[in-house]
């Protein structure tokens, strides 16, 4: 393959980024050096300690005792109310037996918490959703401090699991680590009729009996839900960073080739640890060109807004320092090469039977458009992720995946479907926020209206039932940042704000608050920071005001005077469903573009 320079902007992001880091990524590579040495083998713990760690191990006992090969951990998030993770109740046992194939034990070293935004959304649960990765990935620490390991398999997929426990494992970076998906359900009904149906039950002509049959027809069987939103971001993400085996991203649960990659992944973790010839710790395959090599994934594949806080977050825990002026600079650099629905019409199965993963970053690379230069978990590099994998009988194979097998789905980068990733940053006297213009239509990028205020989804929704928002209209949802109730997605609000939006209204929302990858069609500028609570802009909004969002120029603003107004109050937390548990981690949250997290602002990363 023959690529071509890496592009100038990538380059000059990756330099400023390397630049923004050097203190603190010093501060970690440092740290993980100690740690290696400290944790250099399991013979430095008591007897006693060792046989607490193997007294259940049964016919991997003697061989661990013995230090015979590697002994991999297992961290898993499995559960089977989640659908994406219901596979996983078979991995360990599997992976056990796979790694006796090659000399190597499994132990599961721990289970983190695995919640579904599908379930919570609109609902009090989700307000603990955030901070579930912080949980998530104080649990992989709590899991991984046992020393027991030479190695760490992760097992999640979904929303905020894959960046919880990838935050969790880089502090024990001095591990090699390897991400085990298990992959999309099968394909139900066409995602334009699943939108039909919604808007018209939000408009009161379908029952709710005819709503919950269209959800079953998409949410149906075990697997990743086939929309491209946060949990497939996360996956395409693994696929970029070279933390997958090449190609696991998108391949069906109980396919043989989903068995035989999660084969060659245990495998491969026990090739690559300290006492092998091939060492490939976490913490140097999790670097400033890793990082940037996500970001360009999200563009270049529209994936989702949520990672706009995840990516900030992830590099932190690395040392890396990656904001949102990093990432709107990439997405003008890199072109949008696939629609997957909510930005096209067909979902990550689709994509995969397109060309999928092997396809984007073969793209990318032959237009310099992503660091080749990576070090993966896997042997040939990041180029060795540009092929697509198969089997030739029972053998694991990779080929070229050729051109695009749906030209609707997959672009080339030289071809796409517009010039720019569409991600970009707003900004001005109401803060800064996203705004995902690879979603919306670009006669739709501009709206300017007068504001309506709400401080929750309900209220919107009640607003629109009454009638109330049948006009042009900026809504303002505030009081929804990380401090404030934990961020929660706003998904909810999408169909009612679609249906205006198809009446012919210009509609556009203003939030501190989060909505997923699921989210498209309404232009909005979200994740706005700094947030209502303690001041934050979107404090100082009145209703009427007129308020201005614009995705071409980059603008977030509103005329009105807020420098002469008082912040309106802030609605006390809300208790119940465990929120109140969580009142540490709003305290000490920091802002939705440095990652929203309590936990990497307490510990000062």
């Amino acid at each position: 393959m023959t690529n071509k320079p890496l592009n100038d902007t990538i380059h000059r992001v990756t330099e400023r980024v390397i630049a923004n880091s050097r203190d603190s990524r010093a501060a970690y590579l440092d740290l993980m050096e100690r740690e290696g040495e400290r944790q250099v083998n399991r013979g430095s713990l008591s007897c006693s300690n060792l046989a607490h760690a193997f007294a259940g191990a049964e016919e991997d006992q003697a061989a661990i005792m013995a230090a015979r090969g590697p002994n991999l951990g297992v961290v898993t998030a499995y559960n089977d109310m989640l659908s994406a993770h219901q596979p996983y109740y078979r991995y360990p046992e599997r992976m056990k037996i796979w790694a006796r194939e090659v000399g190597a034990t499994v132990q599961v070293a721990g289970g983190t918490p695995a919640m579904c935004d599908g379930v919570t959304q609109g609902e009090a649960g989700m307000e603990l959703s955030l901070f579930s990765r912080d949980t998530i990935a104080l649990s992989t620490t709590i899991a991984l401090s046992h020393a027991m390991y030479d190695g760490v398999a992760l097992l999640g997929i979904c929303d905020k699991i894959v960046p919880g426990l990838l935050m969790g494992a880089l502090r024990f970076g001095h591990l090699p680590a390897i991400f085990v998906p298990s992959g999309p359900m099968g394909t139900g009904i066409s995602n334009k009729e699943k939108q039909r149906v919604r808007q018209l039950y939000a408009e009161g002509k379908a029952s709710r009996e005819e709503l919950l049959t269209s959800e079953m027809g998409s949410y149906h069987s075990p697997g990743t839900c086939t929309f491209y939103g946060t949990a497939n971001s996360n996956q395409m993400m693994m696929e970029m960073m070279g933390l997958h085996v090449p190609g696991a991203a998108f391949v069906q649960p109980g396919a043989k080739l989903r068995q035989e990659l999660s084969r060659a992944a245990t495998h491969r973790l026990a090739a690559i640890g300290k006492a092998g010839e091939d060492f490939r710790p976490l913490s140097r395959v999790v670097d400033e060109k890793a990082i940037i090599n996500a970001a360009i994934g999200l563009l270049a594949t529209g994936g989702s807004t949520n990672h706009a806080i995840h990516i900030p977050a992830m590099a932190r825990a690395a040392g890396i320092r990656f904001d949102w002026t990093d990432l709107a600079e990439l997405s003008s650099a890199v072109p949008l090469v696939a629609r997957v629905y909510p930005n096209g019409s067909g979902d990550v199965n689709h994509f995969h039977e397109a060309g999928g993963m092997g396809y984007v970053i073969g793209t990318l690379l032959d237009e310099g458009l992503a660091h080749a230069d990576i070090v993966t978990v896997w042997e040939g590099g990041f180029e060795a992720y540009s092929r697509e994998p198969g089997m030739d009988g029972d053998t694991l194979t990779w080929r070229e995946p050729g051109p695009s097998g749906d030209s609707e789905m997959l672009r080339p980068a030289s071809a796409p479907f517009q010039a720019d990733g569409g991600m970009r940053l707003v900004q001005g006297n109401l803060g800064r926020a996203c705004f995902k213009s690879s979603a919306v239509e670009r006669e739709r990028w501009t709206v300017e209206a007068p504001c309506r205020i709400f401080e929750d989804q309900p209220s919107v929704n009640e607003a629109f039932r009454k009638g109330e928002l049948d006009k042009d209209v900026v809504v303002v949802v505030r009081f929804q940042g990380p401090r404030a109730n934990g961020m929660p997605e706003l998904h909810k609000l999408t169909p009612a704000l679609g249906v205006l939006q198809d009446r012919g209204y210009k509609v556009a929302l203003v939030t501190d608050g989060r909505m997923s990858g699921a989210s498209g069609k309404v232009p909005a500028a979200i994740h706005c920071t700094p947030e209502a609570l303690g001041g934050g802009p979107l404090a100082k909004l009145r209703d009427g005001d007129i308020v201005r969002v614009c995705a071409v120029t980059g603008e977030l603003s509103t005329g009105s005077d807020l420098d002469s107004r008082e912040p309106a109050p802030a609605p006390d937390p809300d208790i119940g469903m465990g929120r109140e548990l969580f009142a540490m981690f709003r305290a000490g949250a920091d802002g939705a573009e440095q990652g929203a997290s309590a936990m990497l602002a307490m510990a000062g990363l």
